[in-house]
């Protein structure tokens, strides 16, 4: 998931959703007889970014929604829609893996591409965006970016979830971005890696016998449910509930776990290509 929700996010759905709460901000807003310049001074945001809120064009943020909820007496009303603004941030075929994904007990995960999106700094995140193809607009980017960096709360939770990332080597040596931002990358996957909950794994390039060949994947174990599986490639997520499918993918995430360098070995090449940037 580096996957994980790459925001040509303007599906039919997510419009009406901030159509609609755009809706409600002006009206409360005027009736509490405030301009959007003076709303926006009062919750730290720009008068044009309250427009843009207020024309549906830009998806709320739970900081939006929580002081605006506050300052024009809305009762709560704004703030039963942050569940939904938070999921408006992802395309729609990511919705229900995100869902999944914020709540999960397990999670766990095999890269080919590029460094999974749990784990991604700002500026990594913001690379992959911007490297997209048709070339994305500003205001997607950041709304990508600021989604992407809102599931890391994942790793705050309590109690926290067991996670496990494998990644191809090659993956930690494209430089994205260019060489400052993989240096921030790697130094961010060294600081993850020492999280007790985390674990981290490299399957070095040399490796003649690599049962991920097929591509890349992630397994999650919902808090009360069954393991299902997410796989993403070329804009479309596949969530997979089938025991029997769910249980061969989880078989070959073992058998990639066996075959990658152990989490010590893993950092300590890390570390080494670190040195050589």
């Amino acid at each position: 998931m580096g996957r994980g929700g790459d925001p040509m996010a303007g599906s039919d759905n997510t419009s009406a959703f901030t159509r609609a709460f755009g809706r409600q901000l002006k009206l409360f807003r005027e009736r509490a007889g405030l301009t959007q310049a003076e709303l926006g001074a009062r919750v730290g945001y720009s008068a044009d970014q309250i427009a843009s809120v207020e024309c549906g064009r830009r998806i709320p943020k739970p900081d939006l929604i929580d002081k605006a909820d506050e300052v024009l007496s809305a009762g709560g009303i704004l703030k039963t829609m942050k569940e939904q603004a938070a999921l408006a941030r992802y395309p729609a075929f990511f919705r229900d893996a995100a869902q999944i994904e914020a709540e999960a007990v397990e999670m766990h995960v095999y890269d080919t591409h590029v460094i999974n999106g749990l784990l991604q700094t700002d500026d990594y995140a913001n690379a992959m965006f911007v490297l997209r193809r048709p070339l994305l607009g500003q205001e997607i980017i950041d709304q990508g970016v600021a989604a992407r960096l809102a599931r890391q709360t994942v790793f705050s939770a309590n109690p926290a979830p067991i996670m496990s990332f494998v990644m191809e080597e090659s993956v930690l040596r494209k430089p994205y971005g260019g060489r400052k931002v993989l240096r921030g990358q790697l130094e961010q996957l060294l600081l993850i890696g020492e999280k007790r909950n985390v674990e981290i794994q490299v399957m070095p390039t040399a490796r003649e016998d690599n049962a991920g060949i097929d591509g890349p994947f992630t397994l999650m174990v919902p808090k009360k449910g069954e393991q299902v599986a997410y796989l993403e490639g070329q804009g479309r997520g596949i969530l997979i509930t089938d025991r029997e499918e769910v249980r061969s993918i989880a078989v070959r995430y073992g058998i990639i776990r066996a075959q990658a360098l152990n989490p010590r070995e893993s950092l300590d090449l890390i570390e080494g290509m670190l040195g050589e940037l």
